[in-house]
């Protein structure tokens, strides 16, 4: 058999030996089929390579008031209160959400997204650290629509809404540089664009702002995990550094915990700004002082948003900026 875009869902049915409702069902999730049938449909449409949305324009078109939620680390706290945004705006306008999670593996993504797509969803609402070309590619080659939430396009491509990550960093610096010269940047990977891109920007802006020099040595990468700041904290105290910019909440509260059992007191010896302000800053002694962002509102936005391409209605932004500030808590001197 020739495989092509000619392709239709009687040749999938035909293929595993089935009929085409069965197909249908399994395309759109249905459970009403046997575990070892779905199982054998699936295999046919990954063997013949034959794309879920192909199998899509086989059945009857049909909205089936679903979005597709993809989420990095179903488990953060910043991700939850961005997800309960986006939940509340659907049921708002009587859409259901199926959350997945891409666990920050690039391979998965796309098989998450992919499979959201092959349910038909209406939409997408995606959430990531980085933007890969792969994703763009699933994205391009599918008519289902999507909004990035707390994620940056620098190619203003897809619609999104985000805070200004960069003016955030600068700012973090500002109010560190008023008691610190020698200021850590503590981030995640590099290769994620909001991190070497954006936040590192923002913090060579603010050191340049307070006339303080870039140096290499005060920039750590680490992953998104509460352990890696603890491990990173006598890295820094070696380093000089008596100050941190922290990217991720869990991070932070790692680093904190770090200095303290290698002796260091916070904020006296110590200061520490974290990025997301989700509920992990209540969780530590003491509170940990965080760029404020309204988290829930880049999700209800974002969703508010799909609703409108989804119902072919103009944006009237594509790209959507909100409003940030400092809050000082327990970790800075004020």
């Amino acid at each position: 058999m020739n495989i092509d875009d000619t392709v239709t869902i009687y040749d999938v049915a035909r293929e595993a030996g089935v009929s085409m409702a069965t197909v249908s069902r399994v395309v759109n999730g249905n459970k009403n089929v046997k575990e070892n049938t779905r199982q054998k449909v699936l295999e046919v449409i990954e063997r013949l390579d034959y794309r879920p949305n192909a199998v899509a324009r086989g059945l009857a078109s049909k909205k089936t008031t679903t979005v597709g939620v993809v989420i990095p680390d179903i488990a953060n706290s910043y991700f939850s209160v961005l997800a309960k945004g986006i939940d509340d705006i659907a049921a708002m306008y009587k859409y259901d959400i199926i959350i997945a999670s891409s666990d920050e593996d690039e391979e998965k993504e796309v098989t998450v997204v992919n499979t959201l797509f092959s349910k038909q969803v209406d939409g997408v609402i995606y959430m990531s650290h980085h933007l890969t070309d792969k994703i763009r590619a699933e994205f391009s080659r599918s008519r289902t629509p999507v909004v990035l939430a707390g994620t940056i396009d620098l190619e203003h491509q897809i619609p999104s809404v985000n805070i200004d990550y960069k003016k955030a960093a600068s700012d973090v610096v500002e109010v560190l540089a008023k008691n610190h010269e020698k200021i850590a940047f503590v981030s995640g990977p590099l290769r994620d664009d909001i991190n070497g891109k954006v936040r590192l920007a923002g913090y060579k802006d603010g050191l340049n702002n307070n006339k303080l020099n870039f140096t290499e040595g005060l920039v750590f990468e680490a992953k998104y995990a509460y352990k890696d700041g603890y491990d990173l904290a006598q890295r820094l105290i070696n380093s000089g550094a008596t100050a941190a910019y922290v990217v991720e909440d869990d991070l932070a509260a790692g680093l904190l915990n770090g200095l303290y059992a290698a002796g260091k007191t916070v904020p006296e010896d110590f200061e520490i700004i974290t990025s997301n302000d989700s509920y992990v800053v209540n969780y530590t002694r003491p509170n940990l002082t965080s760029i404020s962002q309204p988290i829930y509102d880049l999700g209800a936005i974002a969703m508010r948003m799909l609703t409108k391409i989804m119902n072919k209605e103009e944006l009237e932004e594509r790209e959507i900026i909100l409003n940030h500030s400092i809050k000082q808590r327990g970790t800075t001197r004020g």
